[in-house]
């Protein structure tokens, strides 16, 4: 099939007040979602994307939407939702780092459905993609969207295209015995397996960075791409495994630093680089991205990591 789209993303986009002062407190709107995040961050870095979703009819639907058009990501199967609003969070920062307060309870989002996916259009866009980007969150929103990723990954399998999916564990959302069989199932039906440190120890007990990719490889992921923070990345194909030191960057915020790797990372192997080059400029892209408040605005363009490469 003729895929149209390099970077099709699925899960929730959400307000995002940031914390910039602590001592009285003053919050930066901006825009969030882990998926969202990782799909502008692929628009920005020239990727075709599109993204599916599901938002309130309200004011904050209407933002979002107009954001993602705005960064040139197509939105023509998001669907509105006139009884159930958009998703907020709330980021404070201290001294262990930067921490998350959801009101994403009974979201648009989280009332996505098997028969939305069916819809014609949304079926086109999932179809037409090279790479499709789920995650942990898109799953844990609800039982419904749940089961609507899993449906999403395997059409994408089935029109050729290939899975990416960020297992991004948030224990918030959803009990941990859950959260590690849906892990585990999704792990065993994409093609790219983005972890953290964090999540692999709390999904496996796992810290040593070899032995979580190990991990992956063994759950039938072709690809994974462990995220290490300050510390880079160790990126493996099945045969061959790639160390890439971290940069040195004055951290800001680390909101969305994680979603930017994965977007740009993305973008770049849709484009015909391997996954070592591409991780190469994630992990770059990752560090510009911690420099500035919130997890949309300071995601980079392709001219600041090359010069920072």
């Amino acid at each position: 099939m003729h895929k149209t789209l390099d970077v099709v993303a699925l899960g929730e986009g959400m307000v995002e007040f940031n914390q910039t002062t602590a001592a009285q407190p003053t919050y930066l709107q901006g825009f969030g979602g882990d998926t969202s995040n990782a799909v502008i961050a692929a628009a920005r870095a020239g990727a075709r994307c599109a993204y599916l979703t599901r938002v309130g009819r309200d004011a904050f639907g209407q933002s979002l939407l107009a954001l993602w058009s705005g960064e040139g990501v197509d939105t023509s199967g998001i669907e509105f939702d006139a009884d159930h609003p958009t998703g907020v969070y709330f980021v404070t920062h201290g001294a262990s780092g930067h921490e998350f307060s959801y009101l994403r309870a009974g979201s648009a989002a989280s009332r996505m459905k098997l028969s939305w996916l069916r819809d014609e259009k949304v079926q086109e866009i999932v179809r037409g993609a090279k790479i499709l980007h789920v995650s942990g969150i898109s799953m844990a929103l609800s039982g419904s969207a749940c089961d609507t990723v899993f449906a999403a990954m395997q059409l994408a399998r089935e029109s050729g295209a290939r899975v990416s999916f960020d297992a991004n564990l948030r224990l918030k959302l959803w009990p941990l015995a859950r959260a590690r069989a849906c892990i585990t199932q999704a792990v065993s039906m994409c093609d790219i397996f983005l972890p953290s440190l964090e999540d692999a120890v709390s999904l496996r007990g796992l810290d040593n960075p070899d032995e979580i990719v190990d991990w992956g490889h063994a759950l039938g992921a072709a690809a994974v791409v462990l995220k290490m923070g300050r510390s880079g990345a160790l990126a493996s194909d099945g045969k061959r495994r790639e160390r890439i030191a971290g940069h040195p960057a004055q951290l800001v915020d680390a909101t969305g630093a994680g979603d930017c790797f994965c977007g740009n990372l993305l973008a770049r192997i849709a484009q015909g680089a391997d996954l070592f080059d591409a991780a190469r400029y994630a992990n770059a892209a990752a560090a510009l991205a911690i420099q500035g408040f919130g997890a949309v605005a300071p995601l980079p363009r392709p001219n600041a990591v090359h010069a920072l490469l």
